[in-house]
């Protein structure tokens, strides 16, 4: 490719002589001399310019025949946010590939679930995405192995059946074609140097592009953490999480002096590492690009001092959806500290107990068919509240509501529920599905924040407002939040924020 993100090759190769990191994961540099592809940060000497070829994604360069340098470790680059830019049908393909679903299924069932013929998928790719969907999907999986290999003392068996493969000789078969040697050799290569952690955890890195606001996507969270179920403090975030009916724990703290988060897992087997690392990486927004994102406020006079106050925010993810859409029927029309109380009530009362070895982990959150029958009676709901959540949790045992469904289905489908309404379907989908544009333009907070000092404007006029800040309102959302909750706290005290309720779509 002679363009990647609207960069021309003379740009790309100013890009790649700088080995500047916060172009570390927008594209990959091929050499035709070495048959190798990198990182723009990697550190080997600057080959000839007429030697390299440029790629917007891992999987485009393995598309070409290059393999990953054993160097600089394209696996551990930051999200490809080349992929922020295609089509909403390829963005949804490339979702349900990184959560896994061509472990299982074939190309023509992908294209089945997307409404397309398979041939039409194969072409989207290759257009916006430089490779095949299988090349997408190898590539994730080699990535994800080698990442493993580096990083853990995993036996090789599991860490093929963590990536997705059925036998461990199709993984080394598929290793040693990619990286031109079997995952035995590179394992020892590594112990040879710095041996990884070992221990019960299993411990990777995530790599994010800087800056990251780490202070506030930890105190956003730490002011809505449920007790017996998540515990944020200074040593980072910790919670329970159900893996196939199995409870198992995950950490994530920040790494001092590097660009990455470390997620450590206690408890989970080998198949669950990969959906618990893509988890994490949507919970803490590590494939956000600062400087893309920054650059579409910058003229905007309400957020662009905003930008330039916190230039490394994130949207603080929620880790389940479901978890997500009962917390936010609970926060309704209360306070942030009242609806946290209310939903350890419900944690305590209906929430699977565990032990575990961290202080005030000991319960896994109800399920939806625990939450669809239970008597929710003495929390301290209203009628209409405990009617919500009932009926949200039947909608997903019926299969009315199913997350893993293109978001506005999903948000679609929440708003339907009586209870519910658009709200909580765009707050659902800007925590919990990772939708970067979604906006709850019914929000009180977001009215007075837009309005300036002035009356609060109406959700028609907001979201018209914000017709300047698509495709990244999500982050648009969060800075206003933000903004106004350091208002309350300079001001001591803390604001219900008023939601709209009820049953249908928010007026």
């Amino acid at each position: 490719m002679e363009e990647v993100l609207g960069l021309g090759r003379r740009a790309l190769d100013r890009a790649r002589v700088s080995r500047d990191p916060r172009f570390d994961g927008k594209f990959f540099i091929a050499v035709t001399s070495t048959g190798i592809y990198c990182r723009p940060v990697c550190p080997v000497p600057s080959p000839k310019s007429a030697n390299v070829r440029y790629y917007a994604t891992a999987a485009a360069a393995a598309a070409a025949g290059f393999r990953p340098c054993l160097r600089c470790r394209p696996e551990a680059a930051p999200g490809t946010p080349a992929w922020l830019g295609t089509s909403a049908l390829v963005r949804r393909a490339l979702r349900l590939i990184q959560d896994g679903v061509l472990d299982g299924e074939s190309v023509d069932a992908l294209a089945t679930r997307l409404g397309i013929g398979p041939r039409h998928l194969h072409r989207l790719f290759v257009r916006h995405v430089g490779a095949s969907p299988i090349t997408v999907a190898q590539t994730r999986r080699l990535h994800f192995a080698k990442h493993l290999l580096d990083e853990t003392e995993l036996p090789i068996t599991e860490i093929a059946l963590a990536a997705g493969y059925g036998s461990l000789r199709r993984f080394n078969g598929a290793f040693q074609t990619t990286y031109g040697r079997p995952p035995r050799d590179l394992r020892k290569r590594r112990r040879a140097g710095t041996s990884a952690e070992g221990g019960q955890d299993v411990v990777l890195r995530l790599a994010f592009r800087p800056p990251y606001d780490w202070a506030q996507v930890r105190g956003f969270l730490a002011r809505r953490a449920v007790g017996g179920v998540e515990r944020v403090d200074e040593r980072g975030y910790a919670r329970t999480v159900a893996l196939d009916g199995r409870p198992a724990l995950v950490c994530v703290r920040a790494l001092e002096g590097e660009h990455a988060l470390e997620l450590r897992v206690r408890g989970a087997p080998p198949a669950a590492l990969f959906p618990l690392s893509s988890a994490a990486r949507r919970t803490f927004d590590l494939g956000a690009d600062p400087a893309r994102i920054g650059f579409a406020f910058e003229n905007d006079p309400l957020l662009a001092p905003l930008v330039r106050l916190r230039p490394g925010l994130r949207i603080p993810g929620a880790w389940d959806p479901f978890e997500c859409a009962v917390r936010a029927v609970l926060g309704q029309q209360v306070t942030v500290a009242a609806a946290r109380t209310l939903a350890a009530r419900l944690v305590s009362r209906l929430g699977e107990r565990m032990e575990t070895e961290i202080e005030g982990l000991t319960h896994l959150f109800p399920t939806p068919a625990a939450l669809a029958v239970a008597d929710l009676g003495g929390l301290g709901l209203t009628q209409a509240r405990r009617g919500a959540i009932r009926a949200l949790s039947r909608a997903v045992l019926a299969g009315r509501v199913d997350f893993a469904a293109p978001v506005e289905e999903v948000t679609a489908a929440l708003a339907d529920l009586p209870g519910l309404g658009d709200w909580t379907a765009q707050y659902v989908a800007l925590r919990a599905l990772g939708d970067p544009d979604a906006f709850p333009a019914a929000d009180l907070v977001l009215r007075r924040q837009a309005a300036v000092g002035a009356a609060p404007l109406s959700a028609r006029a907001l979201a018209s407002r914000a017709e300047g800040w698509r495709p990244w309102r999500a982050y648009a959302v969060i800075h206003l939040w933000q903004a106004a909750a350091e208002a309350r706290r300079a001001a001591g005290g803390e604001r219900v924020r008023k939601r709209p309720v009820g049953g249908g779509r928010a007026k």
